[in-house]
């Protein structure tokens, strides 16, 4: 039975997949279909919402990874499912509202069985945690965790990706962590159920990466700059010889006018819909030590610019202006609670504004750190090819802890991979930041 689940279970997972889909569409159109005969009988309204729920859903379950168990932690595959789910339905139920603006009720804009609504939220919402659960509980069982080996550079560094894998126990019954140069690395090679290479020099990783392909053992490479260009690289024939061309473009003029009304329109938005929360944060910053509300610092954006960056003061005033760490004890009580749920950040949207920062783009880093991040990474200097911004890739997909290397990476990655699209898809996914606190999404 095993045997025969492992060899569909591709299918098995659509299928569970597929059902969590109905199943929440069935909700929400039942609940709702109690006081509005047109949504739960065939009609236009009923298409209408249909082909809403549809489309949103596959746009966020894209935006947040889909139904991704066994590759990622099921707390942060079951977050994404339930905004999925969440703003979905929340598109659909104003279309809703929208149709039943008509002569017939009115010409009046009413939250129609707003009670069914949030009824439907809640038991889809438990509904998708059930399915999360189904699908991990399947996969786990017919995907028994295997050994993993850690191939790098030097021991700290695989100390500290082994401590990473270590949080996908489902995924991996041992780790083992061994130098590149090792005399028994092949022997260790064939051993393991999956290998990772982290930092490892380009000529050693691309002889070992072979022998795994040759004994068809998975593997997973940390990238460098290299990597990066061939992932971002397009495939192109040369008369019968095959090559993959990169070009390191700027972006277009469309696509800046484009980034920059997004900014001006999304940013004045955000700062109308958080006002409260500046008065908030203001109230308990004064309350605390009577201090300056507000915070600035020199920052550097594109082509090594300097700007004073704002954000809420979350330390104590007159103290050395070094990047902070967890557990600093120059972080006051207030600061600590608005770091942890990013409201620090808010007046950043100032600017924005002004056109200093994007809502989207590498972070500004302390004209302090530049020098020595340069000194360690010589491609640090590549970041400052894009301005800086509030969010992104490096913010959505990395940790509190995530070392200088892998965010300039993520930057990287970005910055080459930049598209109007991946701006909208960072968006959405800063919204899981904020339910993971000091932590972001991890994934396999």
């Amino acid at each position: 039975m095993k045997k025969f689940c492992k060899r569909f279970n591709n299918s098995i997972l659509f299928f569970i997949k597929s059902l969590m889909y109905l199943g929440t569409y069935f909700i929400l159109f039942s609940l709702m279909g109690i006081e509005n005969r047109q949504v739960r009988v065939l009609s236009r309204t009923s298409v209408i919402m249909t082909v809403m729920y549809i489309m949103a859903l596959l746009f966020f379950t894209n935006i947040y990874g889909g139904f991704d168990v066994g590759r990622r932690h099921r707390r942060t595959v079951l977050q994404g499912m339930e905004l999925s789910v969440l703003f979905s339905s929340f598109f659909t139920y104003i279309v809703f509202i929208i149709m039943n603006v008509n002569e017939a009720n009115g010409l009046k804009i009413r939250l129609w069985s707003a009670g069914y609504f949030l009824g439907a939220l809640v038991i889809s919402g438990l509904f998708t945690g059930i399915m999360v659960w189904a699908g991990a509980c399947f996969i786990n069982w017919v995907m028994p965790p295997v050994k993993a080996l850690i191939i790098t550079n030097n021991q700290s560094d695989g100390e500290r990706v082994e401590t990473t894998i270590r949080a996908f126990r489902h995924r991996f019954s041992e780790t083992e962590v061994a130098r590149y140069d090792h005399d028994g690395i092949h022997e260790k090679i064939k051993n393991s159920g999956m290998v990772f290479f982290y930092d490892v020099p380009q000529g050693d990783r691309a002889e070992l990466v072979n022998y795994c392909y040759k004994h068809m053992i998975p593997v997973s490479l940390n990238p460098d700059i290299s990597d990066i260009v061939e992932m971002t690289a397009e495939e192109r024939m040369m008369g019968d010889m095959p090559f993959l061309f990169h070009y390191s473009e700027k972006m277009t003029f469309e696509e800046r006018v484009v980034k920059r009304l997004s900014d001006l329109i999304l940013s004045a938005l955000i700062l109308v819909i958080t006002s409260p929360l500046f008065l908030i944060a203001a109230v308990m910053i004064k309350a605390e030590d009577g201090g300056k509300v507000f915070f600035k610092q020199k920052r550097a954006t594109i082509r090594g610019n300097v700007f004073e960056i704002i954000k809420f003061r979350t330390m104590k005033e007159n103290v050395e202006n070094v990047s902070a760490v967890k557990d600093d004890d120059r972080i006051t009580r207030a600061g600590r609670f608005l770091r942890k749920y990013r409201i620090d950040e808010l007046p950043q949207l100032i600017n924005i504004i002004k056109g200093e920062m994007s809502l989207v783009g590498p972070r500004p880093e302390m004209l302090e750190n530049i020098s020595e991040y340069e000194r360690e990474m010589p491609e640090f200097r590549f970041r400052l090819r894009m301005k800086a911004g509030l969010t992104g890739l490096a913010q959505v997909m990395g940790r509190y802890n995530t070392s200088s290397r892998d965010k300039l990476i993520l930057d990287l990655m970005y910055i080459e991979r930049f598209s109007i699209l991946m701006d909208v898809k960072i968006l959405f996914q800063t919204f899981l930041v904020l339910f993971n606190a000091d932590d972001s999404t991890e994934g396999f």
